[in-house]
């Protein structure tokens, strides 16, 4: 890996495109010697590495999809099994979960990534950062922050997700200057100390790096949530973009302008409908290909991610492309009434109505083979106006058309969203396609 002082992100594009390339070979060669799934299908598709110098040379290799981890799993390890020191499951998203094995040269590079990735939004060493997120249930992104916290030599507070009251009461023993957590989970915080007599804002916090959520809309200003979040509490806000499969972290630097690429660590193409590769700018499927990985490394997987590279050089410096916010997964684009959208522009709106307390987004497939889309919502104290009526016309002021909408028991609604054995609350279920 390049030298943190002498970081590849601030060189040229022609520069930062031959290291990776340099990286590619050597992925490619590793792998061709150590992976029974990709020396199958170098094989299988009469693939020669030789030909494969540069990264636009990587359309002549098959796609690895989700499918191909879950049944093939093993044929994907890459070294004996006695080396593997962590095991870690994806979320399952999409699907069954599916594992990963982590060596130790593994799990330095997550430290890795995680340090470059808390230091591009502004962490230092002396930084106390409290880390809402849970590190058991075989959980890569919670230990692969504490690991980046502990390498940047900040200081790290394992509260766990959840419970604010908890949260509150080590933030003010404590004084964390930084909280990273679900952002949807601030407004919880916020709420919880509106009710408590907590003053907040004068609180020790002054930066939350958010996961798993989009802050920001296309044009890189704060989308409802974020701007929620940013009225109530003046604070930085910082958002992320990363997976169990890329291990890797696209985060925002100060000026909040995509989550850069750290060039050493991972390949990014952008797909389109066609298959192939979209010019800079536009959006697509995010395919990836993981550098440096020991134990299950990954060539050209796709995510199911739709964004778009940013090329030109960023405030900061850097010079690594960046990534756009998440318009939301491929395989859970709606097509509603002639509209077509994604779950976070639903989430968006729903996150944002003070008086529901909690929701679920369900998509099926109505008589005539349309997507049909019922928003199941709960209420804090029932709005003496109508709910159902507000919410529709909050969805066509925001996405131009309305989902149907059911008032539920908010218990009925919080058993949906947190099923055993879940690590994420489930806001959406997608039941088309299925027998």
């Amino acid at each position: 890996m390049e030298p943190f002082e002498n970081d590849i992100e601030y060189r040229t594009p022609e520069e930062i495109k031959s290291f990776q390339e340099r990286l590619l070979q050597k992925t490619l060669r590793y792998l061709a010697d150590r992976s029974a799934y990709y020396r199958r299908m170098f094989e299988r598709y009469e693939i020669h590495l030789e030909q494969i110098r540069h990264i636009e040379d990587l359309v002549k290799i098959p796609f690895t999809e989700k499918k191909d981890l879950q049944l093939f799993n093993e044929e994907f390890l890459c070294c004996p099994r006695e080396r593997i020191i962590d095991y870690v499951t994806t979320s399952g998203t999409l699907g069954d979960p599916v594992t990963f094995g982590c060596t130790e040269l593994d799990l330095q590079r997550l430290a890795y990534n995680e340090k470059k990735s808390f230091a591009c939004a502004g962490l230092r060493p002396g930084n106390i950062v409290q880390l809402m997120t849970t590190l058991d249930k075989r959980f890569m992104a919670g230990l692969a922050y504490f690991l980046g916290i502990r390498e940047l030599g900040a200081s790290v507070i394992r509260v766990g997700n959840g419970i604010p009251e908890l949260q509150w009461d080590t933030i003010r023993r404590l004084r964390p200057d930084t909280i990273m957590c679900v952002p949807s989970f601030i407004l919880r915080l916020i709420q919880y100390a509106e009710e408590h007599g907590i003053d907040y804002r004068q609180s020790s916090v002054r930066r939350i790096i958010g996961i798993g959520e989009g802050l920001r809309e296309q044009d890189f200003t704060l989308n409802l949530l974020g701007q929620r979040i940013h009225e109530k509490w003046d604070v930085d806000l910082f958002a992320t973009y990363s997976s169990t499969e890329m291990g890797a972290t696209f985060s925002e630097c100060e000026y909040g302008c995509g989550g850069h690429l750290h060039p050493e660590l991972i390949i990014v193409e952008i797909i389109g409908e066609d298959n192939l590769p979209v010019p800079d700018g536009e959006y697509g499927e995010i395919v990836v290909t993981t550098l440096g990985v020991e134990g299950m490394p990954l060539l050209r997987f796709r995510t199911g991610d739709i964004a778009a590279k940013r090329t030109e050089q960023c405030r900061c410096g850097r010079w690594s492309y960046r990534l756009t916010p998440l318009v939301g997964r491929k395989h859970n684009m709606i097509k509603l009434k002639g509209t077509t959208l994604y779950p976070p522009a639903l989430n968006d709106v729903l996150d944002n109505t003070s008086y529901v307390e909690n929701y679920v987004i369900e998509v099926c497939e109505s008589d005539a083979g349309t997507d049909r889309v019922i928003v199941r919502v709960g209420l804090k104290p029932t709005p003496e106006f109508d709910a159902v009526k507000d919410l529709k016309d909050r969805f066509r002021s925001r996405i131009r058309v309305a989902p149907e909408v059911e008032i539920l028991p908010v218990e009925e609604i919080h058993r949906i969203n947190f099923p055993a054995k879940s690590r994420k609350p489930v806001k959406f279920i997608d039941k088309r396609n299925q027998s």
